[in-house]
């Protein structure tokens, strides 16, 4: 079975090479950390077979809260990044929403749709 993990960053705010890495990295991160409370096999399974993960973008924030509700449904782990407001943006600025991981099949019910950044 294939898994895969995705990140999901907010293609209105127009950040930097770098700062975009930090929000793609801090989304990872915590949505294994949900996963792996969810359910330890699955990630597991998707270390296992290499950690696939694939780096996607909507226009703003209502995409983003939309597809986090859709995950929730399927019972996908899912986390949404709030910066620090240390650097570019303002604290508190929504960012990125990190998306499993799960089953490839399940995950591109959700997010297949969208465009890699």
């Amino acid at each position: 079975m294939e898994f895969k993990q995705c990140i999901v960053i907010r293609e209105d705010l127009k950040l930097s090479p770098g700062k975009l890495a930090v929000q793609v990295a801090h989304a990872a991160v915590m949505a294994v950390e949900r996963a792996e409370k969810m359910d330890r096999s699955t990630v597991a399974d998707w270390k296992s077979e290499g950690q696939k993960k694939v780096v996607l973008k909507v226009p703003g924030v209502p995409e983003l809260f939309r597809l986090r509700e859709e995950a929730d449904r399927a019972g996908i782990a899912s986390a949404i990044v709030a910066d620090a407001g240390l650097t570019e943006i303002p604290a508190g600025t929504i960012t990125a929403l990190g998306l499993g991981p799960a089953q490839a099949k399940l995950m591109d019910r959700i997010t297949g749709k969208l465009k890699l950044v």
